[in-house]
C-alpha cells in the first residue's frame, strides 16, 4: 500500500518539477491502480497542451516577421521618420524573435539552469553603451561581488537585460542616464536593478510605461516578468532616485549558488 503511493508521489513532484515524461506504473489496491491511470492521462494531456501552445507560438511570431520587415523598409525610406519610431520597432523585433526562440525550445530544456547574471549584465551593458554613446547618455554598471548565479538560461538573462535596457532607450529622451545594478538580498535572492533619470512612469499603471504613443506594446516587461517568477523572483516598478523609473527584479538563485 505504501509504495504505490510513494511511487505516485514522486512522479507528481516530477511533473511538477517540469518532468512532462514522468508517469507511474499502475499497481496495489484497485483505488490507487485508477489514481494512477488518471495520472498517466493528466500528465500526458499537459505536455500535448503545452506543445500545441509551443506551435501556436512559433506560428504566430513567424506571422509576425514579413509584416515587420515590410513595415521597417516604409519607416526607413521616409526621409523625415522619427527615430522613436524605429527604436519602437526595434524592440517589438526582439520581442518577436525571443518569442521564437522560446517556441522552438526542447520542453524540458532550462530545468536546473545555471548563469552569472553579473556576467550578463555586464556583456550586454557593454553592447548597448554603443548605443546609449550616441544618444549622448551617461551610463553605469555597478557589478560588485557575485558571482550572482540565477536559475535561468544565459539567452533568457540576456533578454531580460535587453528588454529593460531597450525599454529605457526606446521610451526616454535622448540624453538620460541610466544605471544597472546587481546584489544580493539578505535572502539570498539575486537582485537586478535598471533606474533612469526620465519623466519616470506615467499615472495610474506605471506597466503601461511600454506602451508609447506610436502603439508599441511594451512586451519586454512581460518577458522579464515571466522570466523572473519562473526562478520564483518577481518583478517590481517605482520611482527611481533621479525622479524617473525604476525596474527591481528580483531571480531566485540556481541550485550550485553559493550560500554565502
Amino acid at each position: 500500500m505504501v509504495r504505490p503511493v510513494r511511487d505516485l508521489s514522486v512522479a507528481a513532484h516530477r511533473l511538477g518539477g517540469g518532468d512532462l515524461g514522468a508517469r507511474v506504473e499502475p499497481d496495489g489496491p484497485a483505488e490507487i491502480v485508477e489514481v494512477d491511470k488518471a495520472f498517466n492521462r493528466l500528465a500526458g494531456r499537459v505536455g500535448e497542451l503545452l506543445e500545441e501552445e509551443r506551435r501556436a507560438a512559433a506560428d504566430l511570431s513567424h506571422r509576425l516577421r514579413t509584416p515587420l520587415t515590410a513595415l521597417r523598409l516604409e519607416i526607413e525610406a521616409v526621409p523625415d521618420r522619427s527615430e522613436r519610431l524605429i527604436g519602437d520597432l526595434d524592440e517589438l523585433e526582439r520581442t518577436v524573435d525571443h518569442l521564437i526562440r522560446q517556441a522552438r525550445r526542447p520542453l524540458r530544456e532550462g530545468i536546473g539552469a545555471s548563469t552569472d547574471l553579473g556576467v550578463v549584465v555586464e556583456e550586454r551593458a557593454s553592447f548597448w553603451g554603443a548605443l546609449a554613446q550616441e544618444q549622448r547618455r551617461y551610463w553605469s554598471a555597478d557589478v560588485k561581488g557575485g558571482p550572482y548565479l540565477v536559475a535561468l538560461l544565459e539567452e533568457d538573462a540576456a533578454a531580460v537585460v535587453d528588454a529593460l535596457v531597450g525599454n529605457v532607450l526606446a521610451h526616454t529622451p535622448e540624453g538620460t542616464p541610466f544605471h544597472i545594478g546587481v546584489d544580493r538580498t539578505k535572502d539570498g535572492m539575486v537582485r537586478l536593478v535598471v533606474e533612469d533619470a526620465g519623466p519616470g512612469f506615467p499615472e495610474g499603471d506605471p506597466t503601461r510605461r511600454g506602451e508609447s504613443s506610436s502603439g508599441s506594446t511594451g512586451l519586454g516587461l512581460d518577458i522579464v516578468r515571466r522570466a523572473a517568477e519562473a526562478t520564483g523572483g518577481a518583478l517590481y516598478l517605482r520611482a527611481g532616485p533621479d525622479g524617473g523609473a525604476g525596474v527591481e527584479v528580483l531571480f531566485g538563485p540556481a541550485r550550485d549558488a553559493p550560500t554565502a
